[in-house]
């Protein structure tokens, strides 16, 4: 699934690719903001992890995993 999280004051996104599913992402989110936490903590595809502080989250986009075509679409 494609997550997208827009920061405040900054023009471009984080986009990631995670493999957990949407109601996994969005609890981690809710579980986070009720516990009052200053950090969520995601893990994208590869491994790697993105620590993004939820006082700078404008947005949290969550995709619905599906692969783009690549080429011409008749």
């Amino acid at each position: 699934m494609e997550i997208r999280i827009g920061i405040i004051n900054n023009a471009r996104e984080l986009n990631f690719e995670t493999e957990r599913s949407a109601a996994e992402v969005e609890k981690l989110i809710s579980d986070a903001l009720h516990n009052e936490s200053k950090l969520i903590k995601f893990e994208d595809a590869k491994g790697d992890i993105f620590l993004v502080p939820i006082a700078s989250v404008a947005y949290i986009e969550l995709g619905s995993g599906v692969t783009r075509r690549i080429g011409f679409v008749a």
